[in-house]
């Protein structure tokens, strides 16, 4: 990711970043999703009681892996970031982080941490709004700076 020539503005703490329209996207189709499969399940009539559970079940599974997918998130406050991934929390300390990079072609943010490790922040993608997922590097980034131990220049 380059650098533009003046820093960006820190935002005022906590912060939450994610991918906004990812995620209404996600939650919209699995809701229609649950709706029209259950729907589809209650309507038929050939079907007994436990053919018509099994569309219900059926489709709050394929709804559930949708909630997981909009699950990632970036939350920065004073004292650290939380990442939250698909399937698991990682709190941080802003020491630890040593620098945020979204570099071209890169799915997601990456955390360069402290301890030799690079950890995905999913709650950080360019695939549908990538500016704003630049914007919100730039901004993580620019906080990791301000209150941990990372290099001032970029």
């Amino acid at each position: 990711m380059s650098e533009s020539a003046a820093p960006p503005a820190l935002p005022a703490l906590p912060v939450t970043f994610r991918p906004t329209r990812t995620r209404v996207v996600l939650l919209g189709v699995g809701l229609v999703m649950f709706l029209t499969i259950s729907a589809i399940g209650l309507l038929l009539e050939d079907l007994g009681g436990g053919e018509r559970l099994s569309f219900v079940v059926t489709a709050a599974l394929f709804a559930s892996v949708l909630v997981l997918l909009s699950r990632p998130k970036v939350v920065a406050d004073e004292s650290g970031v939380t990442v939250v991934n698909l399937t698991t929390t990682r709190r941080l300390e802003w020491a630890q982080i040593l620098r945020v990079n979204l570099r071209p072609g890169d799915p997601w943010v990456f955390l360069d941490l402290n301890d030799g490790t690079s950890l995905p922040a999913l709650g950080i993608q360019p695939g549908v709004a990538k500016q704003q997922a630049i914007g919100d590097a730039r901004a993580l980034r620019a906080l990791a700076e301000n209150h941990g131990s990372g290099p001032r220049e970029s």
